[in-house]
């Protein structure tokens, strides 16, 4: 079981697997699963059909659910033994930068930075980077109806955007699981020493070797 207050957040572009491990977490560590629901974002199609007319909406949309979600999570740590989750709240940000203009970003930046004080940080993040190749594959085979006219450019984009993040991070401990070295779904070796990993991890920026 995890500690009392554990929260572990998965972290990666779309595509990455993120909702297949924290899955797999919460149900090896006996820790609530807490999911994020994009399509529950009404403007999200519209976004993908035309980027710059929806951005805004979109990610405002994201903004103030994730804020609202990490409320929520204050209130089930002090209930439960763990929590997991799929997402951490400063991935909005991610993708504002990718899809907001100037103007844009500053009223939403504005917007995030009054939300902040509210949230709380993961105990560990669990980074998987991966390849815009790799992602585009899986954005394929789960078919999603909004992600259908995803452009490989954007998934690129994204990718790094991602990989920039990650490595100035410093609020709290980085486990980097490159998904196309390591198949915590099929292989069972690797899943159960990721699951240790994540269990003794308490510091640091660290990339996952199964072999370790």
């Amino acid at each position: 079981m995890l500690g009392f207050r554990e929260h572990i957040a998965i972290e990666g572009p779309i595509g990455a697997g993120k909702t297949t491990l924290a899955t797999i977490l919460s149900r090896e560590l006996g820790a609530q699963l807490v999911l994020e629901q994009p399509e529950d974002n009404p403007f999200l199609p519209d976004y993908y059909k035309d980027r710059e007319r929806w951005a805004l909406q979109t990610q405002l949309i994201f903004l103030l659910s994730r804020h609202r979600e990490q409320l929520s999570l204050k209130q089930l740590n002090m209930f439960q033994e763990g929590v997991v989750t799929d997402y951490i709240y400063e991935k909005d940000a991610i993708f504002a930068e990718l899809a907001l203009d100037e103007r844009e970003y500053s009223l939403y930046s504005l917007i995030a930075d009054r939300l902040a004080a509210d949230i709380i940080n993961p105990s560990l993040i669990v980074y998987l980077q991966s390849t815009p190749e790799r992602l585009m594959t899986n954005i394929r085979i789960r078919d999603r109806e909004y992600e259908r006219d995803m452009s490989v450019d954007y998934i690129k984009d994204l990718c790094e955007l991602y990989n920039r993040f990650f490595s100035v991070w410093d609020r709290t401990p980085v486990l980097i699981v490159r998904t196309t070295e390591i198949d915590f779904v099929g292989n069972e070796m690797h899943r159960l020493k990721l699951v240790e990993k994540v269990k003794s991890l308490n510091e640091g920026r660290v990339v996952f070797d199964p072999e370790e």
